[in-house]
């Protein structure tokens, strides 16, 4: 039985709003660190830029996982 409540496997939920813009994340696949204050130069994402305000497309510049695939690690 489907409960209809949508669930995301990333510890932030999928809740952009519960990310604190300083917060590095990790990919669960291949243990990637997005730190928002490097960036992204594979996807050109500008040092500063939060994980929350990634564009939908991101990916992990790694291994291509979706962006639900991260996991919160620490804010600095």
């Amino acid at each position: 039985m489907s409960s209809g409540v949508k669930t995301f496997e990333g510890s932030y939920l999928g809740d952009a709003g519960k990310i604190d813009d300083n917060a590095r994340l990790e990919c669960k696949i291949c243990w990637h660190v997005y730190d928002p204050m490097i960036g992204d130069e594979y996807w050109q994402i500008a040092p500063g830029t939060p994980f929350s305000q990634l564009p939908k497309h991101w990916r992990c510049p790694e291994c291509d996982g979706d962006k639900d695939q991260f996991m919160v690690i620490n804010a600095s």
